[in-house]
């Protein structure tokens, strides 16, 4: 025992009854921490205090600065365990106990990453495994409008079990799980994701700024000391978004209170395609609302508050053709500050854009909680008078609010991601990129997250394991321009100019009819592969079949190759690959190419007319038979022909 240390603990008995250290992040009982990697902890103790830790038979000594944070580095450990971590000053004595040595995996993403293991298929056999070496936690779900130092609610790790394992994430844990059988050391998986939430919520500040969002930021920070300012602000970016989109000039939006547009009275406050009405049974698009509302003149002069219940999934709303919010989080009921002044003695104008992108939407009250509260305490209900007018699918998705839970600037790194602090990692698994479809610039916000992880991590060459986007919605009999498939495609992308990102490719795992697909095993075992690959320095090819060229040959034939392909490609049900196609410089110009296989190599047929790139399994739910030896599928793409 060193002599630091044997004072700290002498010291304890006449301590003063002080609050004893804290440690940031997850560190706590039976946490996993990331073998040979500098441990770094970091906590609270009182300012200028002496603080000692101990692990693993090293101690290290350090102060607490004026604020009263410390931090500390421990050396390199190789994987072990269990080990109790202490904690020692003279305010007080922390052990954390069980602690093992092992990999870190975070895992993140939307819903098909939040997807537990009791929600997918075949379940049965993960659930009744139990295993005390892989430890499991997730972080509860949370938004913030700066980084955050510490959780609201410090997570807890526990030891796969039953119980344990039934809500977590099915394809972290089938990662993890299969990374376990074969690495044989304790891991332990983070798990932070949200449904829903597109990749920008997840970026740093400095991603934010990388990924050419740097107003969005300035904007959330505007919001934190003056939201009347800030919804403006915001409101300001979408109304310009919606005049781009619609052509409406200016003071002749369906937000002004004197715009001719064919309103109908809304059945009742409930989800649009539960009213009966035929056009908006399977409706994807958007539905304006409109409510008259008479307040006095009292009423008028003061401040209010606006109830509307949940919009699903995202509305903008105005009073009087005045923004007064817009939120991006389907069950959050919906609630703005309406300022003194916005309102007038006698008729008003209340007017909601419901945007629904998924399944159901509109607006759920119910009837009941809708109101204008007023400063004065009076109420005025707002359940019954409200018509609506079908807004059509707009072309592009609609711009969120920088504070939006899950469609924001930052808000859950800020609360799930930055209050792990400077972790020790092996690697990242990211399940996410529906919520981006038809966004420009996802490949910009994808490099940006990535660099900002890689720097909280402390490690530049980070391995990200990225499971791409499956095949959900239309089927295609002939060449179609797909969001979907230009998504998959920057993914893949990303992943060839990192150098350190492998794709597991899922879309032969997909459900045309559903976005959470459930077969979440296969999805794990790819993800597996290919974190064994650039963590692991496992020798198979992290991702299956990849093409890496194409060339024409002098017969007019275009030829592309492909590595990282296992035995030999194969086409599965039938003599010959299909999904390809051979296009043109001009749209339009792409139509189906007849194919041949050899080893690693696939020839296009020439058809007389120009081709100038090739794209393969392009449509939202692409049908494709292109695989190797090992079962995995070639992933979609376009590339150019040399």
């Amino acid at each position: 025992m060193s002599t630091h240390w044997a004072i700290a603990l002498a010291c304890l008995a006449a301590s003063p009854a002080f609050a004893s250290p804290t440690l940031d992040g997850i560190v706590g009982d039976h946490a996993v921490l990331q073998r040979g990697e500098p441990i770094v902890l970091a906590g609270a103790a009182a300012p200028g205090e002496e603080i000692t830790i101990s692990l693993a038979g090293e101690t290290v000594t350090t102060t607490a600065d004026g604020r009263g944070r410390f931090a500390a580095t421990l050396g390199a450990l190789p994987a072990g365990g269990p080990y109790d971590l202490i904690v020692a000053a003279k305010s007080g004595l922390v052990t954390v106990r069980d602690v093992l040595i092992g990999d870190v995996y975070l895992c993140s993403g939307q819903s098909n990453m939040e997807m537990s293991v009791e929600r997918s298929q075949n379940s049965g056999q993960a659930l009744g495994a139990a295993d005390d070496k892989l430890r499991l936690l997730t972080v509860g779900k949370a938004t913030a409008l700066t980084p955050q130092a510490a959780f609201a609610t410090k997570p807890a790790w526990t030891a796969a079990a039953p119980e344990s394992v039934a809500p977590f994430s099915a394809a972290c844990f089938y990662m993890v799980q299969a990374l376990r059988e074969t690495s044989k050391v304790p891991i332990g998986a983070i798990h932070a994701s949200w449904g829903g939430s597109r990749i920008s919520a997840w970026l740093t500040p400095e991603g934010l700024r990388e990924a050419g969002m740097g107003k969005e930021l300035e904007t959330l920070r505007l919001y934190a000391h003056d939201t009347t300012a800030a919804t403006a602000a915001a409101s300001k970016a979408w109304e310009q978004w919606w005049r781009g989109h619609s052509g409406d000039a200016v003071g002749h939006e369906p937000w002004q209170t004197n715009t001719a547009i064919d309103w109908k009275p809304v059945p009742r406050i409930a989800p649009f395609n539960d009213w009966g009405v035929p056009e908006l049974v399977d409706y994807i698009g958007m539905v304006w609302f409109r409510k008259d509302v008479t307040v006095s003149a009292a009423q008028a002069r003061q401040q209010a508050v606006l109830a509307i219940g949940p919009v699903d999934d995202a509305d903008r709303t105005w009073v009087n053709g005045v923004a007064v919010g817009g939120n991006g989080n389907p069950g959050e009921p919906r609630t703005y500050f309406v300022p003194a002044g916005t309102l007038v003695a006698g008729a008003n104008t209340i007017t909601v854009n419901a945007d629904n992108v998924y399944a159901k939407g509109g607006m759920s009250g119910p009837a009941a909680a809708m109101r204008l509260l007023f400063a004065d305490g009076s109420i005025v209900p707002l359940g019954k008078g409200w018509r609506y007018a079908i807004g059509g699918r707009p072309m592009t998705n609609t711009p969120r609010s920088p504070w939006d839970a899950i469609n924001g600037a930052g808000t859950l790194y800020n609360a799930m991601i930055a209050p792990l602090g400077p972790i020790g990692l092996a690697g990242v698994a990211w399940y996410q990129g529906e919520s981006d479809t038809g966004l420009p610039g996802y490949g910009d916000r994808l490099r940006a997250l990535m660099q900002g992880w890689r720097h909280q991590a402390g490690r530049p060459a980070l391995p990200f394991a990225i499971a791409q986007i499956s095949a959900y919605g239309a089927t295609a009999a002939h060449p179609v321009e797909s969001d979907w498939a230009k998504l998959r495609d920057i993914q893949r992308q990303a992943a060839e100019a990192d150098g350190h990102v492998a794709i597991a490719v899922t879309i032969d795992l997909g459900d045309p009819l559903d976005i959470h697909p459930g077969e979440k095993h296969e999805v794990g075992q790819r993800l597996a592969r290919a974190m064994r690959a650039l963590a692991l320095g496992d020798g198979d090819a992290p991702s299956g079949p990849r093409v890496t060229t194409a060339h024409r040959a002098p017969d007019g034939n275009v030829i592309l190759g492909f590595t990282d392909v296992t035995g030999a490609l194969e086409a599965r049900g039938s003599d010959r690959p299909i999904g390809f196609e051979l296009c043109g410089n001009i749209p339009g110009s792409c139509r189906y190419a007849t194919a041949s296989l050899t080893a690693a190599h696939v020839t296009l047929a020439a058809d007389g007319r120009p081709a100038t790139r090739v794209r393969y399994a392009w449509a939202d739910s692409p049908t494709i038979n292109l695989f190797d030896k090992a079962g995995l599928p070639a992933g979609p793409f376009e590339v150019a022909i040399q």
